[in-house]
């Protein structure tokens, strides 16, 4: 029988993962309120972390190899994030170990967002948390209060995610509503297939994870380079330079050394081959 892992809040990434799990010999079920938007591939189960989770746990066999969670706010707010983040995965815990299926892997999703550095400089699992927005310290909490239970457990800090369907940054320039920041700030990012092959590389090549990983490319970048690179690759005229309101992700160069150090290997290492593959159609959308 193949191990099973066990993928709640199974949205693009969530899927993707799953995918990739299964690609690797797994069985990945997949949880989301609509699992008949699942491909074929996962054992999709209809259900939400707030309601009924019976469903879930009759899917399962007597023992769970992994469980990653995935979870996405309804809402950018404190508590649509600790709902999502906090007491979502407190309770599919409690309902696992009750039925005596405690994961024997478990890695969380988590955020750069969880740093509150502002000044450019470098960033990485060891940098104090000191988030300064509204959804930060809800996700310091979801990190403190999984490793007080799962001290074994993995969260894994995602830095801005794009990839198929993931197109903000093009769209703006397209529309003509981009603008360079000035002042300039340090972004970073990650496309969503290198996030999904992480997680399994993770929970699958890893013998002893650390409790911490940053989930970033190797290009910590001033956001308006990436903006003249997307308008070069469109032919599109550069945009404007102008202030711009700063965004949650604040100004900092995040660091994947402790990543890269358990032999994984990026397939887009920088927003170049990343956004070029974006361009040109390659990757799979899921709902």
């Amino acid at each position: 029988m193949p191990p099973t892992v066990l993928i709640a809040g199974c949205g693009d990434l969530g899927t993707e993962t799953g995918l990739r799990f299964v690609a690797a010999g797994w069985r990945a079920i997949g949880v989301r309120r609509s699992a008949d938007k699942l491909p074929d591939e996962l054992d999709g189960v209809s259900a939400d972390l707030a309601g009924s989770l019976d469903p879930v746990v009759a899917t399962l066999p007597e023992t769970l190899d992994a469980l990653v969670y995935t979870p996405a706010a309804d809402e950018r707010t404190e508590d649509a994030y600790r709902r999502a983040y906090v007491t979502g995965l407190e309770r599919l815990l409690d309902v696992l170990d009750a039925a005596d299926r405690a994961p024997r892997r478990l890695l969380a999703v988590s955020s750069t967002a969880v740093y509150g550095v502002e000044d450019g400089s470098d960033v990485d699992e060891d940098t104090p948390t000191e988030p300064t927005s509204v959804t930060g310290p809800v996700l310091v909490e979801a990190e403190r209060s999984l490793h007080a239970r799962r001290p074994d457990a993995i969260s894994f800090r995602l830095a801005g995610i794009y990839g198929p369907g993931r197109t903000w940054l093009i769209d703006q320039v397209r529309s003509g509503e981009a603008v360079i920041p000035d002042p300039p700030v340090t972004t970073n990012r990650i496309h969503r297939d290198d996030a999904a092959r992480a997680i399994v590389h993770l929970i699958t090549s890893v013998a002893e994870p650390a409790p911490i990983y940053l989930g970033v490319d190797h290009a910590p970048v001033d956001r308006g380079e990436v903006l003249r690179f997307l308008a070069a690759e469109l032919g599109l005229p550069t945009p404007p330079t102008g202030p711009v309101e700063r965004r949650r992700g604040g100004d900092k160069r995040c660091r994947n050394d402790r990543l890269v150090a358990t032999g994984f290997d990026l397939a887009y290492p920088t927003y170049r081959e990343g956004y070029r593959a974006v361009l040109a159609g390659v990757g799979t959308r899921h709902p």
